[in-house]
Order: C-alpha cells, then structure tokens, then sequence
C-alpha cells in the first residue's frame, strides 16, 4: 500500500541499522527517500537496495553534527524531490559501554554531539520549509534508557531521554504550524550496536547482555513493525498525535481514532508526594 506516493523523506542514518529498514520501507510505501550517513558505501548499497525493489533513493553524504551539511542536504532534497514532508531522526552512537566512572569524556562528547545535537540540528534544517507549507511531520528514535535507567549505558541513556524531552518541547513549539513531532521507541532489535553488546560482555551488565544474546538468536522487534509505526506516525491518520514518545509493541493503532490524554505516551514525570 503506497500510502506516502512520491513525499518527500529524508533520513538521517539511512545507511544501515534501523534507519536503512524505514528507508526501505518507506520507500516501498511510495516515498522519495533522501538517506543521509557519514559512509558513501553504506549510502550506495542502500540506495541500490531501494532502486532496485522499485523504489527512488537520493544519497546525501553529511554528518549530522555539522549543520552546513545538513542544510546542503535539505537544500538537494528540495531541488531533486521537491522539499521534505517527513524528517526521520535515526542516525545515533551507542558509546561507551560501563561503568559511568571508566569512561572518557571525548567519548561522551561524541555521543552527545551525534544523538542530541544531530537530533536538533535535523530539525533546525528542515522546519523552516515545513513552517512555511504549514505541514510537516518529525520521527526521532528514541532507545532504551530515555524512559528508566540503564546502568553502564549512562551517556547513551541520557543522550535518549534529552530527545524524548525535546520532542515534547517541540511539538507544543510547532503545533500552530501543523507540524506534529514525535518519538518511536524501536524496541529491541538486531544492528551494530547488539554486537557491540555482546563484545562488550560483563561491562554492558547482565540484563543487557542477556537481551543483546536474546536478539542476536530471534532478531528481535521484526522490522515491519517498526515500519508499521512509522508510516502511522509520518501519515495523516496521526495528525492529531504530537509530542509521543511511543513503543512499538505499544498497542498504537487505538491511537489513530481515540483522544489522548495530555500524559500519556510521555517521558516519565515524577508525583508529588
């Protein structure tokens, strides 16, 4: 079902992992995908992948954390696909994985310039032409971490929960706009950072190591329902849903008719007592 025929998509980490199966998907659903990644053979292969299921790729070498890439970026799409309808948020560093006092703090750094200041600087790029068509939607990842805590995956958890936090900031910002911002929980799943896991042994914990040995097996969350969620939350059955943080074994698809209450679906607050 082609339910996104020719908008425009761009994709941030598009090249592999997650982002590369929404691009995919995405792509199947009809959508002019823009994919952008740091790694000209990951853009190539993903690329051919699409083309060749019939599909339309555009390669955009840029690294998030430098916003003169991204704006080049968003200025191709603009020319080649006609401007960005869904900004997909996916490109992320896992980091350092341990005790919060083994790490190095250039490796926080990296970690918090890719997942939150890429995060950021994405939707910098792309909201200004979104604003001035008054219709637009933002998908940012989140991961495990951003709603409880993760012990020896401090940086990455942090980094998680201040995009969750910021696309509920957003949303509120852009409302006016008809613009809806929101975040997709993946769930566990087979990529690059399951195997750093498990290299990682007993310095990732055992409940995470347990899970990155259990996903390896089964692959996990299976793509297509990821991609499920996203095209629901990049079409305009979910209009009226911003400012979510939203798993993918959530049962979602009640969303789509029912009325929300302002708290639900959002990063943990704390009652008072």
């Amino acid at each position: 079902m082609r339910i996104l025929q020719d908008k425009g998509v761009l994709i941030t980490g598009g090249g592999r992992g997650i982002g590369k199966r929404l691009a995919i998907g995405f792509a199947q659903a009809g959508a002019r995908v823009g994919l952008v990644s740091r790694t000209q053979a990951e853009l190539d292969a993903t690329k051919l992948e699409i083309e060749h299921a019939g599909g339309m790729a555009l390669r955009l070498r840029a690294d998030v954390r430098d916003f003169e890439q991204l704006t080049a970026a968003v200025d191709r799409m603009r020319v080649v696909f006609g401007g960005i309808d869904v900004l997909i948020a996916a490109a992320a560093l896992q980091g350092p994985i341990g005790p919060f006092m083994e790490g190095k703090p250039r490796q926080w750094e990296e970690v918090i310039e890719t997942n939150v200041l890429g995060v950021m600087q994405s939707c910098r790029a792309v909201l200004p032409q979104m604003i001035e068509r008054r219709s637009g939607k933002i998908i940012v990842l989140s991961g495990p971490g951003a709603g409880e805590a993760r012990p020896n995956f401090a940086v990455f958890a942090a980094s998680k929960a201040a995009v969750v936090r910021l696309v509920e900031t957003l949303a509120e910002e852009v409302s006016e706009h008809n613009v809806q911002v929101n975040a997709l929980l993946p769930g566990g799943t087979y990529t690059s950072m399951t195997d750093e896991i498990i290299q990682a042994g007993d310095s990732a914990g055992a409940k995470d190591l347990e899970e990155a040995e259990h996903v390896r097996i089964t692959g996990g969350i299976s793509p297509e329902k990821q991609i499920q969620l996203a095209l629901f939350l990049a079409s305009e059955r979910s209009n009226h849903v911003s400012g979510k943080l939203i798993h993918v074994s959530d049962d979602w698809k009640r969303l789509e008719h029912g009325n929300l209450n302002p708290a639900a679906y959002t990063l943990r607050r704390v009652s008072k007592v």
